[in-house]
Protein backbone atom coordinates (compact mmCIF):
# COMPACT_ATOMS: atom_id res chain seq x y z
CA UNK A 1 0.00 0.00 0.00
CA UNK A 2 1.10 3.58 -0.62
CA UNK A 3 2.94 4.99 2.48
CA UNK A 4 0.82 8.16 2.30
CA UNK A 5 -2.35 6.10 2.58
CA UNK A 6 -0.84 4.17 5.51
CA UNK A 7 -0.44 7.51 7.30
CA UNK A 8 -3.64 9.34 6.38
CA UNK A 9 -6.23 6.57 6.47
CA UNK A 10 -5.75 5.67 10.19
CA UNK A 11 -5.55 9.37 11.08
CA UNK A 12 -8.80 10.16 9.29
CA UNK A 13 -10.48 7.13 10.82
CA UNK A 14 -9.52 8.29 14.32
CA UNK A 15 -10.77 11.82 13.55
CA UNK A 16 -14.01 10.41 12.15
CA UNK A 17 -14.47 8.32 15.30
CA UNK A 18 -14.29 11.49 17.42
CA UNK A 19 -16.86 13.25 15.26
CA UNK A 20 -19.16 10.19 15.21
CA UNK A 21 -18.98 9.95 19.02
CA UNK A 22 -19.81 13.67 19.28
CA UNK A 23 -22.71 13.24 16.86
CA UNK A 24 -24.14 10.33 18.82
CA UNK A 25 -23.86 12.36 22.07
CA UNK A 26 -25.59 15.32 20.27
CA UNK A 27 -28.43 13.07 19.19
CA UNK A 28 -28.84 11.40 22.57
CA UNK A 29 -28.09 14.25 25.03
CA UNK A 30 -28.27 17.44 23.07
CA UNK A 31 -25.84 19.74 21.29
CA UNK A 32 -23.89 20.79 24.39
CA UNK A 33 -23.08 17.19 25.29
CA UNK A 34 -22.12 16.40 21.69
CA UNK A 35 -19.84 19.43 21.29
CA UNK A 36 -18.30 18.81 24.72
CA UNK A 37 -17.50 15.19 23.85
CA UNK A 38 -16.03 16.16 20.47
CA UNK A 39 -13.93 18.91 22.08
CA UNK A 40 -12.71 16.54 24.82
CA UNK A 41 -11.74 13.97 22.19
CA UNK A 42 -9.84 16.62 20.19
CA UNK A 43 -8.07 17.84 23.35
CA UNK A 44 -7.05 14.27 24.28
CA UNK A 45 -5.75 13.64 20.76
CA UNK A 46 -3.83 16.94 20.81
CA UNK A 47 -2.37 16.14 24.24
CA UNK A 48 -1.21 12.73 23.00
CA UNK A 49 0.47 14.32 19.95
CA UNK A 50 2.15 17.02 22.07
CA UNK A 51 3.32 14.37 24.56
CA UNK A 52 4.94 12.35 21.79
CA UNK A 53 6.49 15.52 20.32
CA UNK A 54 7.93 16.38 23.73
CA UNK A 55 9.39 12.89 24.16
CA UNK A 56 10.79 13.03 20.62
CA UNK A 57 12.43 16.38 21.40
CA UNK A 58 14.03 14.99 24.55
CA UNK A 59 15.34 11.97 22.63
CA UNK A 60 16.82 14.17 19.90
CA UNK A 61 18.62 16.24 22.54
CA UNK A 62 20.12 13.18 24.25
CA UNK A 63 19.63 9.94 22.28
CA UNK A 64 21.91 7.97 24.61
CA UNK A 65 20.00 8.88 27.80
CA UNK A 66 16.41 8.56 26.55
CA UNK A 67 14.58 5.61 25.09
CA UNK A 68 12.14 5.95 22.23
CA UNK A 69 8.50 5.08 23.22
CA UNK A 70 6.56 2.43 21.33
CA UNK A 71 4.19 5.11 20.03
CA UNK A 72 0.56 5.09 19.06
CA UNK A 73 -1.03 5.49 15.68
CA UNK A 74 1.26 7.13 13.12
CA UNK A 75 3.87 7.63 15.85
CA UNK A 76 4.47 3.86 15.92
CA UNK A 77 5.86 3.95 12.40
CA UNK A 78 7.79 7.21 13.04
CA UNK A 79 9.49 5.83 16.17
CA UNK A 80 10.23 2.51 14.44
CA UNK A 81 11.98 4.34 11.58
CA UNK A 82 13.92 6.52 14.00
CA UNK A 83 14.96 3.42 15.93
CA UNK A 84 16.23 1.77 12.74
CA UNK A 85 18.12 4.93 11.78
CA UNK A 86 19.61 5.05 15.24
CA UNK A 87 20.79 1.42 14.99
CA UNK A 88 22.26 2.03 11.53
CA UNK A 89 23.98 5.16 12.80
CA UNK A 90 25.48 3.21 15.73
CA UNK A 91 26.73 0.51 13.34
CA UNK A 92 28.22 3.14 11.05
CA UNK A 93 29.91 4.88 13.97
CA UNK A 94 31.32 1.56 15.18
CA UNK A 95 32.67 0.75 11.71
CA UNK A 96 34.11 4.25 11.44
CA UNK A 97 35.75 3.90 14.85
CA UNK A 98 37.23 0.53 13.81
CA UNK A 99 38.56 1.99 10.56
CA UNK A 100 39.96 4.99 12.44
CA UNK A 101 41.65 2.66 14.95
CA UNK A 102 43.17 0.64 12.08
CA UNK A 103 44.33 3.84 10.40
CA UNK A 104 45.96 5.12 13.59
CA UNK A 105 47.60 1.76 14.21
CA UNK A 106 48.95 1.74 10.65
CA UNK A 107 50.23 5.29 11.05
CA UNK A 108 51.89 4.33 14.35
CA UNK A 109 53.62 1.34 12.74
CA UNK A 110 54.87 3.25 9.71
CA UNK A 111 58.65 3.75 9.66
CA UNK A 112 58.01 7.03 7.87
CA UNK A 113 57.07 10.09 9.88
CA UNK A 114 53.69 11.71 9.10
CA UNK A 115 52.64 15.10 10.48
CA UNK A 116 49.40 16.88 9.53
CA UNK A 117 49.45 20.68 9.51
CA UNK A 118 46.88 23.31 8.65
CA UNK A 119 47.36 25.98 5.99
CA UNK A 120 49.46 28.15 8.34
CA UNK A 121 51.66 25.24 9.48
CA UNK A 122 50.10 24.67 12.91
CA UNK A 123 50.60 21.07 13.98
CA UNK A 124 47.37 19.05 14.20
CA UNK A 125 48.65 15.47 14.51
CA UNK A 126 51.78 13.37 14.02
CA UNK A 127 52.75 9.73 14.41
CA UNK A 128 55.56 8.41 16.66
CA UNK A 129 58.05 8.23 13.77
CA UNK A 130 57.61 11.98 13.12
CA UNK A 131 58.07 12.63 16.84
CA UNK A 132 61.38 10.74 16.76
CA UNK A 133 62.59 12.32 13.52
CA UNK A 134 61.70 15.93 14.38
CA UNK A 135 61.88 15.86 18.17
CA UNK A 136 58.17 16.55 18.62
CA UNK A 137 55.64 15.51 21.27
CA UNK A 138 52.03 15.63 20.10
CA UNK A 139 50.65 16.26 23.61
CA UNK A 140 52.96 19.22 24.13
CA UNK A 141 53.35 20.62 20.60
CA UNK A 142 49.86 20.28 19.13
CA UNK A 143 48.63 23.66 17.93
CA UNK A 144 52.13 25.16 17.59
CA UNK A 145 53.78 26.23 14.34
CA UNK A 146 56.06 23.55 12.94
CA UNK A 147 58.62 26.18 11.93
CA UNK A 148 58.89 27.12 15.61
CA UNK A 149 59.37 23.48 16.56
CA UNK A 150 61.93 22.57 13.87
CA UNK A 151 64.42 25.42 14.17
CA UNK A 152 66.58 24.66 11.15
CA UNK A 153 67.43 27.39 8.57
CA UNK A 154 67.20 25.02 5.60
CA UNK A 155 63.76 23.83 6.73
CA UNK A 156 62.48 27.39 7.10
CA UNK A 157 63.85 28.31 3.65
CA UNK A 158 62.17 25.20 2.24
CA UNK A 159 58.83 26.35 3.68
CA UNK A 160 59.25 29.95 2.51
CA UNK A 161 60.22 29.04 -1.05
CA UNK A 162 57.46 26.43 -1.30
CA UNK A 163 59.37 24.25 -3.75
CA UNK A 164 58.03 20.94 -2.58
CA UNK A 165 58.80 18.96 -5.76
CA UNK A 166 62.14 17.81 -4.33
CA UNK A 167 62.68 16.47 -0.80
CA UNK A 168 64.83 18.30 1.72
CA UNK A 169 67.55 16.52 3.72
CA UNK A 170 68.28 17.86 7.21
CA UNK A 171 70.85 16.97 9.85
CA UNK A 172 68.92 16.68 13.11
CA UNK A 173 70.42 15.28 16.32
CA UNK A 174 73.09 13.35 14.41
CA UNK A 175 70.62 11.79 11.95
CA UNK A 176 69.93 12.49 8.29
CA UNK A 177 66.20 13.23 7.93
CA UNK A 178 64.58 13.53 4.51
CA UNK A 179 61.48 15.78 4.52
CA UNK A 180 58.75 16.30 1.95
CA UNK A 181 55.60 18.44 2.19
CA UNK A 182 52.44 17.30 0.36
CA UNK A 183 49.50 19.74 0.16
CA UNK A 184 46.04 18.13 0.36
CA UNK A 185 42.49 19.40 0.67
CA UNK A 186 42.32 23.20 0.76
CA UNK A 187 43.61 23.94 4.23
CA UNK A 188 45.83 20.97 5.11
CA UNK A 189 49.41 19.90 4.45
CA UNK A 190 51.20 16.62 5.19
CA UNK A 191 54.84 16.62 6.28
CA UNK A 192 56.42 13.24 5.50
CA UNK A 193 59.82 12.42 7.03
CA UNK A 194 62.23 9.56 6.35
CA UNK A 195 65.34 8.61 8.32
CA UNK A 196 67.98 8.32 5.59
CA UNK A 197 70.93 7.85 7.95
CA UNK A 198 71.36 4.14 7.29
CA UNK A 199 70.79 4.60 3.57
CA UNK A 200 73.49 7.25 3.35
CA UNK A 201 75.82 5.16 5.49
CA UNK A 202 75.33 2.13 3.22
CA UNK A 203 75.82 4.30 0.14
CA UNK A 204 79.04 5.70 1.62
CA UNK A 205 80.20 2.18 2.43
CA UNK A 206 79.44 1.11 -1.13
CA UNK A 207 81.44 4.02 -2.56
CA UNK A 208 84.33 3.31 -0.20
CA UNK A 209 84.21 -0.38 -1.03
CA UNK A 210 84.36 0.26 -4.78
CA UNK A 211 87.16 2.81 -4.36
CA UNK A 212 89.19 0.54 -2.06
CA UNK A 213 88.63 -2.56 -4.19
CA UNK A 214 89.68 -0.64 -7.30
CA UNK A 215 92.79 0.57 -5.51
CA UNK A 216 93.68 -2.91 -4.24
CA UNK A 217 93.26 -4.42 -7.72
CA UNK A 218 95.04 -1.58 -9.50
CA UNK A 219 98.37 -2.16 -7.70
CA UNK A 220 98.92 -5.81 -8.74
CA UNK A 221 97.57 -5.11 -12.22
CA UNK A 222 100.03 -2.25 -12.59
CA UNK A 223 102.87 -4.57 -11.62
CA UNK A 224 101.76 -7.31 -14.01
CA UNK A 225 101.14 -4.96 -16.94
CA UNK A 226 104.46 -3.18 -16.29
CA UNK A 227 106.47 -6.40 -16.35
CA UNK A 228 104.65 -7.58 -19.48
CA UNK A 229 105.50 -4.31 -21.24
CA UNK A 230 109.16 -4.73 -20.22
CA UNK A 231 109.16 -8.30 -21.53
CA UNK A 232 107.64 -7.18 -24.85
CA UNK A 233 110.12 -4.34 -25.28
CA UNK A 234 113.14 -6.51 -24.41
CA UNK A 235 112.78 -9.95 -26.07
CA UNK A 236 116.41 -10.78 -25.20
CA UNK A 237 115.95 -10.38 -21.43
CA UNK A 238 118.27 -12.66 -19.49
CA UNK A 239 116.78 -15.72 -17.80
CA UNK A 240 117.40 -14.47 -14.26
CA UNK A 241 115.53 -11.21 -14.77
CA UNK A 242 112.69 -12.98 -16.57
CA UNK A 243 112.35 -15.48 -13.72
CA UNK A 244 112.28 -12.68 -11.12
CA UNK A 245 109.60 -10.83 -13.08
CA UNK A 246 107.51 -13.98 -13.50
CA UNK A 247 107.76 -14.64 -9.77
CA UNK A 248 106.56 -11.13 -8.93
CA UNK A 249 103.70 -11.36 -11.46
CA UNK A 250 102.66 -14.70 -9.99
CA UNK A 251 102.63 -13.24 -6.49
CA UNK A 252 100.54 -10.27 -7.63
CA UNK A 253 98.16 -12.54 -9.53
CA UNK A 254 97.71 -14.71 -6.45
CA UNK A 255 97.08 -11.57 -4.40
CA UNK A 256 94.31 -10.54 -6.82
CA UNK A 257 92.88 -14.05 -6.67
CA UNK A 258 92.79 -13.97 -2.85
CA UNK A 259 91.19 -10.54 -2.92
CA UNK A 260 88.45 -11.62 -5.31
CA UNK A 261 87.79 -14.79 -3.32
CA UNK A 262 87.46 -12.78 -0.11
CA UNK A 263 85.11 -10.30 -1.81
CA UNK A 264 82.94 -13.18 -3.05
CA UNK A 265 82.96 -14.71 0.43
CA UNK A 266 81.80 -11.43 1.98
CA UNK A 267 79.07 -11.07 -0.64
CA UNK A 268 77.81 -14.59 0.10
CA UNK A 269 77.84 -14.02 3.86
CA UNK A 270 75.74 -10.84 3.48
CA UNK A 271 73.26 -12.36 1.02
CA UNK A 272 69.85 -13.64 2.09
CA UNK A 273 70.08 -16.19 -0.71
CA UNK A 274 72.61 -18.20 1.30
CA UNK A 275 71.00 -19.03 4.66
CA UNK A 276 73.14 -20.59 7.38
CA UNK A 277 73.19 -24.38 7.12
CA UNK A 278 73.94 -25.85 10.51
CA UNK A 279 75.80 -29.10 10.99
CA UNK A 280 77.76 -30.72 13.76
CA UNK A 281 81.22 -29.15 13.82
CA UNK A 282 84.10 -31.11 15.35
CA UNK A 283 85.83 -28.05 16.80
CA UNK A 284 88.90 -29.96 18.01
CA UNK A 285 89.64 -31.30 14.52
CA UNK A 286 88.86 -27.89 13.00
CA UNK A 287 91.30 -26.04 15.26
CA UNK A 288 94.04 -28.63 14.73
CA UNK A 289 93.60 -28.14 10.99
CA UNK A 290 93.77 -24.34 11.39
CA UNK A 291 96.90 -24.69 13.52
CA UNK A 292 98.55 -26.84 10.82
CA UNK A 293 97.79 -24.18 8.21
CA UNK A 294 99.21 -21.49 10.50
CA UNK A 295 102.43 -23.50 11.01
CA UNK A 296 102.75 -23.95 7.24
CA UNK A 297 102.27 -20.21 6.70
CA UNK A 298 104.81 -19.46 9.43
CA UNK A 299 107.44 -21.76 7.96
CA UNK A 300 108.89 -22.46 11.36
CA UNK A 301 109.32 -18.80 12.29
CA UNK A 302 106.76 -18.95 15.12
CA UNK A 303 105.69 -21.30 17.86
CA UNK A 304 102.01 -22.24 17.46
CA UNK A 305 100.28 -23.93 20.42
CA UNK A 306 96.78 -25.34 20.75
CA UNK A 307 94.57 -25.76 23.85
CA UNK A 308 91.09 -27.31 23.52
CA UNK A 309 88.68 -27.53 26.45
CA UNK A 310 85.22 -27.04 24.94
CA UNK A 311 82.42 -28.97 23.23
CA UNK A 312 81.48 -29.35 19.60
CA UNK A 313 78.99 -26.86 18.16
CA UNK A 314 76.22 -26.63 15.60
CA UNK A 315 77.13 -24.31 12.74
CA UNK A 316 78.67 -24.08 9.31
CA UNK A 317 81.98 -25.93 9.15
CA UNK A 318 83.11 -23.96 6.09
CA UNK A 319 82.28 -20.54 7.55
CA UNK A 320 83.81 -21.26 10.98
CA UNK A 321 86.95 -22.60 9.29
CA UNK A 322 87.20 -19.36 7.29
CA UNK A 323 86.79 -17.20 10.42
CA UNK A 324 89.22 -19.18 12.60
CA UNK A 325 91.80 -19.43 9.80
CA UNK A 326 91.69 -15.68 9.17
CA UNK A 327 92.37 -14.95 12.85
CA UNK A 328 95.25 -17.44 12.96
CA UNK A 329 96.82 -16.23 9.70
CA UNK A 330 96.64 -12.60 10.87
CA UNK A 331 98.50 -13.57 14.04
CA UNK A 332 101.23 -15.20 11.95
CA UNK A 333 101.54 -12.25 9.55
CA UNK A 334 101.76 -9.61 12.27
CA UNK A 335 104.01 -11.44 14.75
CA UNK A 336 107.80 -11.06 14.51
CA UNK A 337 110.02 -14.08 13.95
CA UNK A 338 110.41 -16.18 17.07
CA UNK A 339 107.04 -15.05 18.48
CA UNK A 340 104.46 -17.37 20.01
CA UNK A 341 100.86 -17.81 18.86
CA UNK A 342 98.33 -19.55 21.13
CA UNK A 343 95.06 -20.97 19.79
CA UNK A 344 92.47 -21.99 22.40
CA UNK A 345 88.88 -23.22 22.54
CA UNK A 346 87.14 -23.13 25.88
CA UNK A 347 83.79 -22.63 27.57
CA UNK A 348 83.25 -19.14 29.03
CA UNK A 349 80.80 -18.04 31.69
CA UNK A 350 77.96 -17.66 29.20
CA UNK A 351 79.56 -18.37 25.82
CA UNK A 352 82.08 -20.46 23.90
CA UNK A 353 85.35 -18.79 22.95
CA UNK A 354 87.93 -19.38 20.25
CA UNK A 355 90.89 -17.16 21.16
CA UNK A 356 94.01 -16.32 19.17
CA UNK A 357 96.73 -14.70 21.27
CA UNK A 358 100.01 -13.45 19.83
CA UNK A 359 103.01 -11.58 21.09
CA UNK A 360 103.32 -9.39 18.03
CA UNK A 361 103.44 -5.67 17.33
CA UNK A 362 100.10 -4.88 18.99
CA UNK A 363 97.50 -2.36 17.93
CA UNK A 364 96.93 1.20 19.10
CA UNK A 365 93.52 1.51 20.88
CA UNK A 366 92.33 4.19 18.42
CA UNK A 367 92.31 1.61 15.61
CA UNK A 368 90.55 -1.28 17.35
CA UNK A 369 86.98 -0.11 16.72
CA UNK A 370 87.62 0.06 12.96
CA UNK A 371 89.55 -3.16 12.44
CA UNK A 372 86.53 -5.05 11.04
CA UNK A 373 85.86 -2.44 8.35
CA UNK A 374 86.57 -3.55 4.82
CA UNK A 375 90.09 -2.70 3.63
CA UNK A 376 90.91 -0.88 6.87
CA UNK A 377 94.59 -1.24 7.70
CA UNK A 378 96.59 0.12 10.62
CA UNK A 379 99.81 0.12 8.56
CA UNK A 380 99.23 -0.04 4.82
CA UNK A 381 102.89 -0.54 3.94
CA UNK A 382 103.21 -3.50 6.31
CA UNK A 383 99.95 -4.96 4.97
CA UNK A 384 101.49 -5.11 1.49
CA UNK A 385 104.49 -6.93 2.91
CA UNK A 386 102.27 -9.50 4.62
CA UNK A 387 100.12 -9.96 1.48
CA UNK A 388 96.85 -9.31 3.34
CA UNK A 389 93.66 -8.40 1.48
CA UNK A 390 92.18 -6.15 4.19
CA UNK A 391 88.97 -8.24 4.27
CA UNK A 392 89.88 -10.98 6.76
CA UNK A 393 88.42 -9.43 9.91
CA UNK A 394 85.33 -8.27 8.00
CA UNK A 395 84.76 -11.91 7.05
CA UNK A 396 85.27 -12.97 10.67
CA UNK A 397 82.71 -10.42 11.88
CA UNK A 398 80.05 -11.53 9.38
CA UNK A 399 80.59 -15.23 10.08
CA UNK A 400 80.15 -14.63 13.80
CA UNK A 401 77.05 -12.49 13.23
CA UNK A 402 75.48 -15.32 11.22
CA UNK A 403 76.18 -17.66 14.15
CA UNK A 404 74.87 -15.19 16.75
CA UNK A 405 78.35 -14.41 18.06
CA UNK A 406 80.72 -11.46 18.15
CA UNK A 407 84.40 -10.58 17.96
CA UNK A 408 86.26 -9.18 20.97
CA UNK A 409 89.65 -7.51 20.48
CA UNK A 410 92.17 -6.47 23.11
CA UNK A 411 95.69 -5.31 22.39
CA UNK A 412 98.71 -3.56 23.89
CA UNK A 413 101.15 -1.89 21.47
CA UNK A 414 104.50 -3.66 21.50
CA UNK A 415 103.21 -6.62 23.54
CA UNK A 416 100.65 -8.38 21.39
CA UNK A 417 96.93 -8.84 20.72
CA UNK A 418 94.14 -11.22 21.61
CA UNK A 419 91.22 -11.87 19.25
CA UNK A 420 88.29 -13.79 20.77
CA UNK A 421 85.53 -15.25 18.58
CA UNK A 422 82.61 -15.63 20.99
CA UNK A 423 79.75 -18.00 20.14
CA UNK A 424 76.53 -18.25 22.20
CA UNK A 425 75.82 -21.27 24.37
CA UNK A 426 72.90 -22.03 22.07
CA UNK A 427 75.57 -23.30 19.66
CA UNK A 428 76.33 -26.18 22.02
CA UNK A 429 76.00 -29.64 20.54
CA UNK A 430 74.39 -31.84 23.15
Amino acid sequence: MNPKLLFWVPALLRLATVFVAGGVAWWMAGPIAGLSLALAGAVVALFVQLSYLHRLGNWLDAPASHRLPDGWGAWTDVFARLYRLRREDERNQQELAEWLARFRQAMHLLPEGVAIMDDVLFLEWCNPAAERHLGLTIERDKGLRVTNLVRHPDFIDYIILGRYEQPLTLSLRGRKIECRIIPFENRRQILVTHDATDTERIEAMRRDFIANASHELRTPLTVIVGFLEIAMSDPCMDAGTREAHLKLMTEQGQRMQRLIEDMLTLSRLESDEFPLRRERVDVAALIESVASEARALSGGRHEVTVEIDGPDVMGSMEELRSAFANLASNAVRYSPQGGCIALSWRRGDDDLQFAVKDCGIGIDPQHISRLTERFYRVDKSRSRETQGTGLGLAIVKHVLLRHGGRLKISSTPGEGSTFVASLPNTSLQS
